[in-house]
């Protein structure tokens, strides 16, 4: 097992990310995981660490089986058709593998069937009788998805897995109250059958042990500590489907007296994580051993990294490392588990076509590194990012378009112009100092597994390259102190080039076109950090803006598109809950706009870790250059803190000096359009509405 050495170590790294289900099109969602993962991998190269980065198509389960059958194709070539698409479709958002599988070839099967092998004759397999949904009018027995009903944990509902409305558990088959097959819509009946099981609850203490040490968020630790407190459950390891691997060595794992062994086949969250070694395996002996060892990664002490989404967080902290321990292959080093994907500050909803979808984005032609800069950079990786036409347009403008490419274009420009490329002059001190600085921060960022730091290392950089060249206006010192004027030009260009090479895992396209302009030979993804700090070339040809403003009609149009989609979509809904006759399960709730309760749980010692104050806003001003953005004077008792708060188009600003507020003090300082951000004003929905007090509470008193 790694030893979790700070990054780059000495051992190879492997990072995945959740295999995506061959049943449909990707939209933001999924990309956030995706795209995340492939950030971090490049991340970890820049660092000198040796990586691979690869990943699968999920080919079984019954989301597969269900759709096949549903378009009355056969499952494999249901599943292949979607595989292929998500090979042309990843490399469109500059998401690259290095090896991109899938779970039905014969590498995961091979695998799988010697894991799970191995598991059975080291006594952590035993097969006995369970409850399992049958459905009498199909003749059939309905494991997972085929079967509807209501989670005993929490009450909500649920399918024959997972509570996927509500407490967000796996269920075990026979779990499910209340059973409802969704192949005829009829009650379903608990009849037995003998399935296998893995003794995940042998586990118990060394799964403690592997939180303990797991780097990654805080989400990914803590969530499975209630689940090992609560008493861990034994694993059922097969299903009653003919699609799927088989269980190894035995035509049927279920009593002769129950029939039908032959349809049973192993889980598909058995050989789905699986994926990853036999992934790693294939790239492995498409580049040889020499160069890349699977089994120093999956046998020894490799760094196994895994970017995942939220609601698989218990598959990937509790069965996955058990059956590495169990089969005695390397557990993870890190799971980081992604917050979900909201749209205009709604639950993100593919059956209402609330959703941003792949295709979608590429037909507009925006170029993939916004959408990936957007996606790593907006909020913390665990956390929840919200999505919408205008955000985005403002992040465009503002930090890439305003900040990183305005300062590339002017500094080339200029040193093109009156140098021919970079002047002859060593850096200066105070800029090799602050670049220095960034590629410390980028490398901390890197170990905290923080996307969002890598992007602002590299985006500071750039802010602090555009005050310097506007502080030194070298323009003017062009005549009459030349060497000045030198001096400045040339830091600028470093500057330029370093904060290429730092944005280069969040842009990899617009980067690698920078350093095209710089006269640079081979790939920006090839260079390590370090390179940062050696002098460019020192001719260029004129250079090209790199990044283009997102106009407010084009925003306008896109929006109209998007609740067009929405309507159309409520409608359609709408017509088939007249159809139902009064199906609860068609009708819409109240709730359905509103946005999820979180599931992770703070407990009172993190509550009182924040620190909410009352605040008086003392003055309110609109940010030049931002559609949305305000700056705020806001008094709390012990200090005047200036505050942006996206609230311009939503508040008289003129009207807000004076009003209490609620400000959360202690929030990390933040940069937007230059301006310092040190605190959170609260307020609550669509409209910033602006929480304050009641009563008398005085300026600066502590929310408690």
């Amino acid at each position: 097992m790694s030893t979790n050495d700070e990054f780059p170590t000495d051992r190879p790294a492997v990072v995945t990310c959740g295999l995506p289900y061959a049943n449909g099109d990707l939209h933001i969602g999924h990309l956030r995981g995706y795209i995340g993962a492939d950030a971090f991998a490049r991340a970890l190269e820049t660092l000198g660490q040796q990586t691979a980065y690869v990943c699968g198509s999920d080919m079984h389960g019954t989301p597969v089986a269900v759709n096949a059958e549903q378009q009355g194709v056969d499952p494999e070539e249901f599943a292949l058709e979607w595989h292929r698409q998500y090979e042309e479709t990843f490399p469109k958002f500059n998401v690259e593998f290095d090896n991109y599988g899938h779970t039905h070839d014969e590498t995961n099967t091979e695998l799988t069937q010697d894991i799970v092998h191995t598991l059975d004759e080291e006594g952590y397999v035993y097969e006995k009788e369970i409850q399992v949904a049958y459905d009498p009018q199909a003749d059939q027995y309905l494991p997972d998805r085929y079967v509807v009903g209501t989670c005993p944990y929490c009450g909500e509902a649920a399918r024959g897995d997972e509570c996927d409305e509500g407490c967000q558990r796996h269920l075990e088959p026979g779990e499910v109250e209340d059973p409802r097959s969704t192949i005829t819509g009829n009650p379903a009946e608990y009849r037995k059958r003998a399935h296998k099981f893995f003794e995940v609850s042998a586990f118990a203490e060394y799964l403690t042990d592997f939180l303990d040490g797991l780097e990654g968020t805080s989400n990914a630790r803590n969530q499975p500590r209630q689940w090992i407190e609560d008493g861990l459950q034994d694993w059922c390891i097969t299903r009653d489907m003919d699609w799927g691997i088989d269980y190894p060595g035995e035509e049927s794992v279920a009593s002769a007296e129950h029939g039908n062994g032959d349809d049973l086949v192993l889980y598909v969250w058995v050989d789905a994580p699986i994926e990853y070694i036999a992934s790693t395996k294939q790239y492995a002996e498409r580049v040889g051993t020499d160069e890349y060892d699977w089994e120093e990664v999956w046998r020894e002490d490799g760094e196994i990294v895994h970017i995942i989404g939220r609601d698989i967080i218990q598959h990937h902290t509790i069965f996955w490392p058990a059956m590495l321990e169990a089969a005695d292959y390397n557990a993870p080093r890190a799971v980081a588990a992604t917050g979900f994907i909201t749209i205009n500050g709604k639950g993100l909803s593919t059956s209402r076509n609330r959703a941003i979808w792949a295709k979608e984005y590429i037909d507009e032609d925006f170029h993939p590194d916004l959408l990936r800069y957007y996606l790593t950079t907006t909020g913390g990786l665990q956390q929840d990012v919200d999505f919408s036409w205008d955000a985005f347009q403002e992040k465009v403008n503002g930090e890439l378009v305003g900040t990183v490419g305005n300062f590339w274009y002017r500094s080339l420009l200029f040193a093109y112009r009156n140098y021919e490329g970079t002047p002859e002059a060593d850096v200066s001190g105070e800029v090799h100092e602050r670049i220095q600085d960034a590629i410390a921060d980028t490398r901390e960022a890197v170990n905290d597994y923080d996307l969002r730091g890598i992007g602002r290392a590299a985006t500071s950089l750039a802010q602090f390259g555009n005050e310097y060249i506007q502080h030194n206006e070298p323009w003017k010192l062009t005549d009459d102190s030349p060497d000045e004027a030198i001096q400045v030009i040339r830091d600028c260009v470093q500057i330029a080039k370093a904060v290429g090479v730092l944005l280069a895992p969040i842009a990899p396209e617009k980067a690698q076109a920078l350093w095209d302009q710089l006269g640079e030979e081979g790939a920006v993804g090839d260079a390590n950090l370090e390179i940062a700090l050696e002098t460019p070339p020192r001719h260029f040809d004129e250079p090209g803006e790199l990044f283009e403003k997102i106009d407010d009609d084009r925003v306008d149009q896109l929006n109209a598109k998007l609740e067009q989609r929405i309507e159309e979509a409520a409608t359609d809904e709408e017509t088939e809950s007249d159809d139902t006759d009064g199906d609860e399960d068609a009708a819409m709730t109240d709730t359905d706009d509103l946005e999820a309760l979180a599931e992770d749980r703070i407990s009172f010692d993190e509550f009182q870790d924040l620190d909410i104050r009352i605040g008086r806003i003392e003055s309110a001003e609109g940010i030049d250059g931002a559609d949305d953005l305000a700056r705020l004077e806001v008094d709390i008792g012990f200090e005047t803190r200036q505050v942006v708060a996206g609230i311009k188009q939503l508040h008289n600003l003129e009207e807000l000096p004076g009003e209490k507020c609620v400000l959360l003090a202690n929030m990390e300082p933040a940069e937007l359009f230059g301006v310092e951000s040190n605190g959170m004003i609260l307020a609550a929905g669509e409209d910033a509405d602006l929480l304050t007090t009641h009563g008398d509470a005085e300026v600066g008193e502590k929310v408690r």
